[in-house]
């Protein structure tokens, strides 16, 4: 029978499992969007994301400031035998005169204060900014396309639920027709007015009937679950959608402007990369610094320097990488090819989305006229059989049938519905501007 499609049509059209539900929440979907861009886990990883790249450009900044180091030794010596060639000299000068006495030399204390600033490293440390400040734009940008996917989620998530709870309302409201129908014909049956055959097939669609319900009660817990889970409500929340703007939304212009921000987050990767090329051939140039510096030093009994300031440039070339650049050029190249051909294909693909969208939507609308036209010659379908039913003009199966696709029409016309807003809401996504919406609400 009809009533076996309906109940398959029910298992698949929506998720599965079991939860137990307590607590009444009312939720509309702006909420439940809010919601999940605050609490959710993958909205709180992707701030975590910029945040950690907006702190590795602080860090990356911190290289052009000056390293300041200062250190300290103490040592213990032991036979150390000294030698003072300017005393030995002035003996020997003199024959007459006393030699000078070794002093007894057992301890050392060194100070130190460096201080290094680099002037000029082939431009390294600048595109190395400019780079870290690039992947920092491209964090931001791909933590702004994360939120408009979790929005997505939570839209479609939403809808879900709201297509369970509907189904739950309309198979309820059918199921009691079927229970009193079971009950009439009993009476009649036990009259002998109608045969068991006939009662017992209006029994095994009331079990049928019965059956579907159960199955959308647990895809209703399970979606439930689902939706409290990644809100962080209470798990035993029980939500209420609310259908109020489904399928009322009419745009202007269907399709309006296109931002997306993986796209540019791409873009500022490319970017980063072609700074990339620019450090790798840095490495041609050498290396200045501009360096000064603090000694003290206290060698027990003989010698003792303090004031010992020292300010100079640092030089530093490492020849070979004459011939290691070269390499590490090339791979910063091959790198930056492939993002341009990566960022190519992804604008060729958001176009292709974007008209799937549009057609996806556009289709939604059409679904939603056959659907209305479909329940109302559904419900006149059932009154006219069952006008014939009770005139002997037609059997109980005719009936039956008649009556499971009255429900089945009745359940397309409302998920049609939600399935409008959905779609309208996929092409937002599609376009990029799906959290915008959202925030202009």
């Amino acid at each position: 029978m009809k009533i076996k499609f309906l109940i398959l049509s029910v298992i698949f059209s929506l998720g599965i499992g079991t939860a137990k539900a307590q607590e009444g929440k009312s939720l509309t979907l702006e909420q439940a969007v809010n919601l999940a861009l605050t609490n959710s886990d993958e909205a709180k990883i992707s701030a975590s994301r910029v945040n950690t790249a907006k702190s590795e450009v602080q860090v990356t900044k911190n290289n052009q400031y000056p390293d300041f180091k200062i250190s300290g030794q103490y040592q213990y010596l032991t036979g150390a035998e000294i030698d003072f060639p300017a005393a030995t000299a002035s003996t020997s000068e003199d024959p007459n005169a006393a030699p000078t006495p070794t002093p007894d030399v057992n301890q050392l204390l060194l100070g130190q204060a460096n201080m290094s600033l680099p002037l000029f490293s082939g431009f390294k440390l600048k595109n190395a900014i400019e780079a870290s400040e690039n992947m920092f734009l491209a964090a931001t940008l791909n933590a702004e396309n994360d939120k408009e996917q979790i929005a997505l989620q939570t839209i479609k998530d939403y809808i879900n639920l709201y297509k369970a709870q509907k189904a739950i309302n309309i198979i309820e409201e059918n199921l009691k027709s079927a229970n009193q129908r079971v009950k009439d014909f009993s009476a009649m049956e036990e009259n002998g007015l109608l045969a068991r055959n006939d009662l017992l097939k209006a029994q095994l669609q009331e079990s049928n009937i019965q059956l579907s319900l159960e199955e959308a009660k647990k895809n209703s817990n399970i979606l439930n679950y689902k939706l409290n889970v990644m809100l962080k409500l209470p798990e035993d929340t029980t939500i209420d959608t609310q259908d109020a703007n489904f399928g009322t939304i009419t745009p202007a212009n269907l399709v309006g402007e296109v931002s997306r921000n993986d796209v540019e987050a791409l873009r500022f990767q490319a970017q980063a990369a072609e700074n990339q090329i620019k450090m790798a051939k840095s490495n041609y140039y050498p290396s200045i610094a501009f360096v000064s510096g603090y000694t003290a030093l206290d060698l027990n009994n003989a010698l003792t320097v303090t004031n010992a300031i020292n300010v100079g440039v640092g030089l530093s070339y490492n020849l070979s990488d004459i011939f290691k650049t070269k390499s590490e050029v090339k791979v910063a190249q091959s790198k930056a090819e492939e993002l341009q051909h990566t960022l190519d294909m992804v604008s060729d693909k958001v176009k292709l989305q974007i008209e799937n969208a549009k057609q996806d939507y556009q289709l939604a609308l059409r679904k939603y006229e056959v659907y209305t036209k479909s329940e109302e010659q559904a419900i006149e379908n059932y009154r006219i059989l069952k006008d014939k039913y009770d005139n002997g003009l037609t059997d109980t199966n005719d009936l039956l049938d008649a009556d499971v696709d009255q429900l089945q029409a009745k359940m397309n016309l409302a998920y049609a519905n939600a399935d409008i807003t959905q779609k309208y809401y996929e092409l937002l996504t599609a376009q990029g501007t799906l959290t915008n919406q959202f925030n202009n609400q």
